[in-house]
């Protein structure tokens, strides 16, 4: 699973049958832009949880579905700066190993 932050939707008038009413979101990976089908109704600014492979396409509706990347939750509170910051206690980043 990753977390990426929602950037925009994806508007596509041009699609397979199979894409059937499906909303497309423009999602952030890190620095990679990617298009995630949405399952869950998300909005731009929204961090949510995406699963990839086959687990994607099951959750886009049917193992079927030609989706590599799938929103299948909304996160209720995400702060991506603390996940970046170290533990209380913990050494710093820079400190050397152990003798």
């Amino acid at each position: 699973m990753l977390i990426c932050k929602v950037i925009k939707p994806l508007v596509s008038t041009n699609r397979i049958p199979d894409f059937e009413h499906k909303h497309l979101q423009v999602v952030l990976d890190g620095s990679t832009q990617k298009v995630a089908v949405d399952a869950v109704g998300c909005i731009p600014g929204d961090w949510v949880i995406c699963v990839g492979s086959s687990a994607a396409r099951e959750a886009a509706g049917s193992k079927s579905y030609p989706s590599d990347l799938t929103i299948v939750g909304i996160i209720d509170h995400w702060d991506p700066e603390a996940a970046k910051a170290p533990a209380p206690g913990a050494p710093p980043a820079s400190a050397g190993g152990t003798k």
